[in-house]
């Protein structure tokens, strides 16, 4: 059966009646009325607006032009002679010709609501005030005058400013700050705050053939330095068996104190205590503390003021003996930094070739980092090991270790502990039960 379906149906225009004739009577009036003529005529009106206005109110001159430009075909012949325009351009001159709304606002009525507007001061004149100050500034007398002062900083090394893309949105990359120990020098170990040399210069003794007088003082002070270090190795262990013996005696006599106190009363001679002395009835012997009266107070109140006076007045006379004194104390104070500044010049000179020499180095008390700076390697040559060919020579020491103590003598660097491995974090295996989620 074929489908019945309206002529309008799906076009999207309005519902509309057939032509009638004639709508003069009742019964022709309708709801929908055919008015697509209606609307067909204001849309084209409304095109010749945007367009430039309508074209029947238009005059002559406004329709009609004088060709001045040529033949149109020529471009069409020779479409490489003519230059062709961007596509952006002719959309924009397809615009509409309609001026666009202001968006200032209209002049307003003359009517008003019958209230006096306030009265405002005028602008169009100078005030004594300002005349004044006028005047002032025309003869050079400036009230805030700037200051020149010389820059604190190099105008070239300050960072370039980069205006930020409004499009860019990550944050910036936060640098990270240099700590002020940077620009400090670096804190020498040495007891005496003195830099050590890099590379020290050794001794006649450090030879693989030395000079035997050199040799002999070297080996007799090294053998000086085990022989202390054994002595105290010696002593801590017998510190330590007395400190163990001592625990273990004190442990013995607790016990045996103990097992007295646990004897029983007949087996123990001891007596009643206040049983036959009859003198718990009496009052204690000991004087019992007494409130202080308002009279006391007030005395030690006084006592306390006239020391605090006396105190103020000696700090105050000694003040003006040493205000009096100044200039006596300055020049002694200058005299005394000169002998400290002479004696400082004469022991550098006097050091400067004995610190570059390997030596006995004092270390200060407090060191930098949680451990401490690692011995150096005994470089001694017994006797039985010289050797008088190089060929059968052993070297000794260790250039790398001796320049990584460098560093750390010179507090370049922090000791550290050599950790071999890494912890590796704690890992649990467990085996899955995939043939629980089996579903038949």
């Amino acid at each position: 059966m074929p489908v019945l379906r309206s002529a309008t149906a799906g076009s999207g225009e309005a519902p509309k009646q057939f032509n009638q004739p004639s709508r003069k009577g009742k019964k022709a009036w309708r709801k929908n009325v055919d008015v697509t003529e209606v609307e067909e005529g204001l849309q084209e009106v409304n095109n010749e607006i945007i367009r430039g206005g309508v074209i029947r109110e238009k005059a002559s001159e406004d329709l009609f032009t004088i060709d001045t430009t040529g033949d149109s075909k020529i471009p069409q012949k020779f479409p490489k002679h003519v230059k062709k325009g961007l596509k952006a351009d002719e959309i924009i001159n397809k615009r509409s010709a309609v001026p666009a709304v202001s968006m200032r606002k209209r002049p307003s009525d003359k009517t008003t609501d019958g209230v006096v507007p306030a009265k405002r001061q005028r602008t169009d004149w100078v005030s004594h005030k300002d005349l004044a100050r006028l005047k002032k500034v025309a003869d050079g007398h400036h009230e805030n005058t700037v200051a020149v002062r010389d820059a604190t900083f190099d105008l070239w090394d300050a960072p370039a400013q980069v205006t930020q893309d409004p499009t860019d949105f990550l944050p910036e990359k936060i640098e990270a700050k240099v700590p002020k120990s940077m620009k400090l020098k670096p804190l020498s170990l040495l007891a005496n705050g003195k830099q050590a040399p890099a590379v020290p210069k050794p001794t006649g003794g450090y030879s693989y053939n030395p000079s035997f007088p050199e040799y002999e003082s070297r080996l007799a002070e090294e053998s000086t330095k085990a022989l202390e270090a054994e002595q105290k190795r010696l002593e801590a262990e017998a510190a330590e068996a007395a400190k163990l013996e001592a625990a273990a005696k004190s442990a013995a006599e607790a016990d045996a104190a103990e097992e007295r106190a646990n004897m029983s009363e007949w087996e123990e001679d001891s007596e009643w205590e206040g049983f036959q002395s009859g003198v718990e009835d009496e009052r204690p012997s000991a004087k019992q503390p007494k409130r202080k009266t308002q009279a006391q107070r007030n005395r030690i109140k006084r006592r306390k003021e006239e020391e605090q006076l006396a105190q103020h007045k000696a700090n105050m006379k000694a003040r003006r003996a040493q205000e009096q004194r100044i200039k006596e104390i300055a020049a002694e104070v200058a005299e005394k930094e000169k002998e400290k500044a002479l004696e400082l010049a004469k022991a550098a000179e006097q050091d400067s070739d004995a610190d570059s020499e390997i030596g006995e180095e004092k270390l200060r008390r407090r060191q930098l980092g949680k451990y401490k700076l690692p011995e150096k390697d005994l470089e001694l040559v017994l006797p039985d090991e010289l050797q008088e060919s190089l060929r059968l020579l052993k070297p000794e020491g260790n250039l790398l270790k001796d320049r990584y103590r460098s560093l750390l003598l010179r507090g370049k660097v922090e000791s550290r502990r050599h950790i071999p491995f890494k912890k590796q974090a704690k890992t649990k295996v467990t085996e899955k039960w995939t043939h629980k989620d089996f579903v038949l």
